[in-house]
């Protein structure tokens, strides 16, 4: 049996509104900005292009503006998942992407690495940097 995934979250302050950020993380055009080089969707199965390589991964629920949560469908882990969250802060008006997502102990850092890279590509694609 495979060793059980470890939840963890990142936040990331990103300078624009919520309306912006939501776009860039629930659209196809969004994502293939920072997140993958193309994607396609159909229905609730959204698939996602890398260098020549595809994943794909079943949205599982969404609110305008505040989330959204895919399950990746090779993954044999049932209740793991990825989201990403638009909080504001109510006191300073910050904009924060709150990534949620799972990793083996091993994979851990890679993982946190690969999030780091993509979200300065949002960043920079938004003028965030």
């Amino acid at each position: 049996m495979p060793d059980t995934k470890e939840e963890y979250q990142l936040e990331f302050i990103i300078k624009t509104s919520p309306a912006i950020l939501y776009n860039r993380l629930s659209t196809p055009s969004g994502l293939s900005e920072w997140f993958s080089d193309d994607v396609n969707v159909k229905l609730s199965k959204y698939t996602f292009y890398w260098d020549g390589s595809e994943q794909e991964a079943e949205l599982l629920s969404k609110k305008e503006n505040q989330y959204i949560r895919f399950h990746w469908l090779d993954d044999e882990e049932e209740d793991t998942f990825f989201e990403f969250s638009i909080v504001v802060d109510d006191l300073t008006g910050d904009t924060a992407l709150v990534i949620t997502d799972f990793a083996e102990a091993d994979d851990k850092e890679d993982s946190i690495e690969l999030w780091n890279q993509q979200v300065d590509q949002l960043k920079h694609g938004l003028g965030s940097v």
